[in-house]
């Protein structure tokens, strides 16, 4: 998730574990280890593939938080030491407002290794777009009408319970969500007689009342929409049609075999002046994508290997204008 909806988290986990013994300060500290996981983003590596993939696998995995809990909260304890106690009174705060992060990035679609590093498989339960307001308005009127309020107030506590409890109760909402159009989509599929290898579906930006879905099939992909406001047997799918072939003769490449893996097939090759580049199709809509890697030129008739460099592709505002008018404006 972003940025503000991981601190707004670690916040309220703060304020539940020591709002009412310390204050405002354990809402200042569950914020900051609400973030800390996302500091990898700035560790440098060798080329592209491996700066997107590696982020959030040892900094987001549910082993190495636990283990460094205690660390984070003694450097709390010393850190706020006018507040006094022990790390042992800071390590609630801390374990909790670590745990959730790799916890809640689990529902996007980006993928977590949430066991790393005996698994370094990415996790991905995309139910939720990595920007919500719906999930994250509750966490923020909660923990901040929690601070406005005495230290020995009962409704700090209520508060910042009311926000995490509607915020939650989202994040169901949008499992259940995804279970629905998983549905429709395999029986508009077999309805429409359609071949197909497989499915990812994932909503589209800030809400979970319109879903995009992406089908692997022979020779390309399809790509649908579907709000939760639509009729039934309303789906259309687009055919896009790519050419894998392009990355047999670099097949074993890292980057290549890398961004197959952590895209869990959901990847389109295209040539792009003279290069060969490979799109993560679960982020993005076509034809714009957000991760787009050149992993091999063309050179004398040969498909010569590359480090990887990423390839910006323009996003037209008239895209996601149409994506929101989509949301209210069901097909019938």
């Amino acid at each position: 998730m972003d940025s503000v909806t991981q601190i707004a988290l670690g916040a309220t986990m703060g304020e539940l574990a020591l709002g009412r013994k310390i204050g405002g300060r354990a809402a200042l500290a569950g914020a900051i280890c609400g973030t800390l996981p996302d500091l990898d983003s700035f560790i440098p590596y060798a080329d592209a593939v491996a700066t997107v993939t590696f982020h959030r696998s040892f900094s987001h995995s549910l082993f190495i938080l636990a283990l460094i809990s205690p660390v984070v909260a003694w450097v709390m304890s010393k850190l706020f030491r006018r507040v006094g106690g022990n790390w042992q009174l800071w390590w609630p705060l801390c374990f909790f407002a670590l745990f959730t992060h790799p916890l809640l990035d689990l529902f996007t679609v980006y993928g977590t290794q949430l066991f790393w590093p005996i698994s370094d498989y990415p996790f991905s339960g995309s139910t939720i777009f990595i920007i919500d307001p719906a999930y994250t308005l509750p966490l923020v009127v909660g923990v901040l009408t929690a601070l406005f309020l005495k230290r020995e107030s009962e409704g700090r506590q209520i508060s910042a319970w009311l926000g995490l409890g509607l915020s939650s109760a989202y994040l169901v909402w949008t499992v259940g969500a995804k279970f629905h159009i998983e549905r429709v989509m395999r029986e508009e599929l077999s309805d429409q007689e359609l071949a197909w290898q497989s499915i990812l579906t994932t909503p589209a930006p800030f809400n979970s009342i319109l879903w995009r879905a992406v089908v692997m099939a022979e020779g390309g992909y399809y790509e649908a929409w579907y709000s939760m406001l639509d009729e039934p047997h309303t789906l259309e799918f687009s055919f896009h049609a790519d050419d894998k072939t392009l990355i047999e003769p670099i097949w074993r490449h890292w980057p290549v075999q890398r961004l197959a893996y952590f895209t869990h097939g959901f990847f389109g090759v295209r040539e792009m002046n003279g290069s060969v580049v490979m799109s993560d199709l679960r982020m993005g809509v076509e034809p714009t994508y957000t991760f787009n890697y050149r992993v091999a030129d063309f050179k004398d008739g040969a498909t010569v290997p590359v480090v990887s460099t990423r390839v910006e592709t323009p996003w037209d505002p008239r895209q996601l204008n149409a994506l929101l008018a989509r949301v209210f404006n069901p097909v019938r």
